[in-house]
């Protein structure tokens, strides 16, 4: 049952992230950047199905990983340490902001505001709060569910209000609900290479579906011969990440029964759900518990296939909510917006806090700026700094740590060669420009 619901809500976020550009949860974040531009242009059918089949086919191939490599794959994760989580995740931030919409500069500028607000509550490590000014509301951090509905939901809502224009882009197509050839086609090998990306992440305890959704996404955009068209409704943006978020649902269930490490405060939950029953996960669990893994590898096939089974059916129904007239359309969002945040600490300081953040995200796009870069520097910020500062207390303070492991190393450089990508040609230019001036002076 509890890896039923798992199951379920891995997918579904991906529903109201497309529709009404409301990410259900962390990894459905990614999905609003061109599901949401899909269904503004009336390809919200597609947008539905693609990542229906695309979940369908990563929690396949996901759980055949499973039953194949489950152990082997297990012992390679014991490989990452904080240091290469640190430069992993560094890596990550530096590489998806030099991909997002207006350049490297103020694609890191976002992140390290998201990483700001990240810090906000009491540190684990010393005890003590940050930037909280005294508010109680505020000693455990902000909640993320908070931070998107207003960066994204009710920054919508402003951004629509405050253009007349706008409120009249969302059309309902006439045509076919389910992808075209050419869209399977484009978004077959999105989908591949999500799962890919997606198993590899789900095995790297405390990784999360959310790096894997972000880094799929990412790679798409880079390998991309037509870069220029993410943002604007790719259909290959929603197949990949939904993908990856859902093999990498699938794949944590590998150190979480074969390592006891639960990679997600869910897998903490299964794990806690074993031993209620009696059954203590680890290296043996397969051959001491047969009935238990075998079961549970059933159970992961047949609710990946009840997920296809009820989702395409129902996208001629969801896509019907966006027949609702604007007027109607955004208030409904405002107010399951606002219940949504009320529910999460029964705190009407919430709301308030949706509101300043639905503020920041109308200016972070009228800046030109990418807002999915600040919800992975929030996302990802306190995730830096618990790793950082453990490396640090593993080597005693010594930075060699983050260059003395291969793995560490490598990410490093490559977060250094992106960003000489990005630079080099610019200054290219540049000298070009002066050396033409120079010859005409």
């Amino acid at each position: 049952m509890l890896a039923g619901i798992y199951y379920g809500s891995a997918y579904g976020g991906s529903t109201t992230s497309i529709l009404v550009n409301l990410p259900g949860e962390t990894s459905s974040a990614v999905t609003c950047i061109d599901g949401y531009q899909m269904a503004r242009q009336g390809r919200a059918g597609p947008a539905l199905a693609i990542a229906a089949i695309g979940s369908f086919v990563a929690g396949t191939i996901g759980t055949a990983l499973i039953i194949v490599a489950g152990p082997a794959i297990a012992s390679i994760a014991l490989k990452f340490r904080a240091p290469e989580y640190a430069t992993l995740i560094v890596f990550a931030l530096v590489a998806t902001a030099a991909l997002a919409r207006g350049g490297l500069v103020k694609g890191i500028g976002v992140a390290m505001l998201g990483i700001l607000f990240g810090t906000v509550g009491t540190d684990l490590t010393s005890g003590r709060t940050r930037f909280a000014f005294d508010l109680p509301q505020l000693y455990e951090g902000i909640s993320f569910v908070i931070v998107a509905v207003g960066f994204f939901a009710l920054s919508e809502i402003i951004m629509s209000a405050n253009d007349p224009d706008s409120r009249n882009v969302f059309k309902v197509s006439t045509g076919s609900l389910m992808p075209s050839r050419r869209d399977m086609r484009d978004a077959s090998p999105a989908i591949l290479r999500g799962t890919a990306i997606g198993s590899f992440f789900g095995v790297l305890p405390g990784a999360g579906v959310s790096i894997a959704a972000f880094a799929a996404y990412m790679l798409e955009k880079t390998i991309s011969r037509t870069p220029d068209i993410f943002g604007k409704g790719a259909i290959q943006g929603v197949a990949a990440p939904e993908s990856a978020n859902n093999a990498a649902s699938q794949t944590a269930f590998i150190p979480t029964l074969t390592l006891v490490i639960p990679g997600s405060p869910t897998m903490a939950l299964m794990l806690g759900a074993l031993m209620i029953q009696g059954i203590a996960p680890g290296p043996r669990v397969i051959t001491d518990h047969p009935n238990l893994f075998w079961d549970l590898i059933v159970s992961m096939w047949i609710g990946n296939l009840m997920l296809l089974v009820l989702n395409l059916p129902l996208v001629g129904l969801s896509v019907r909510m966006l027949r609702i007239p604007y007027h109607w359309l955004y208030i409904l969002i405002m107010g399951f917006a606002c219940m949504g945040v009320f529910s999460v600490n029964m705190s009407g300081f919430d709301l308030y806090v949706a509101a300043f953040f639905g503020v920041l995200g109308f200016l972070t796009v009228k800046c030109g700026c990418s807002p999915a870069l600040f919800i992975l520097g929030l996302v990802f910020g306190p995730m830096l700094e618990e790793y950082f500062r453990r490396a640090l207390l593993i080597s005693n303070g010594d930075f060699s740590v983050f260059v003395t492991s291969p793995i560490s190393l490598c990410f490093l450089l490559l977060a250094v060669g992106t960003v000489a990508m990005m630079v080099i040609p610019g200054i290219r230019r540049r000298s070009t420009f002066i050396a033409q001036n120079a010859d005409e002076a």
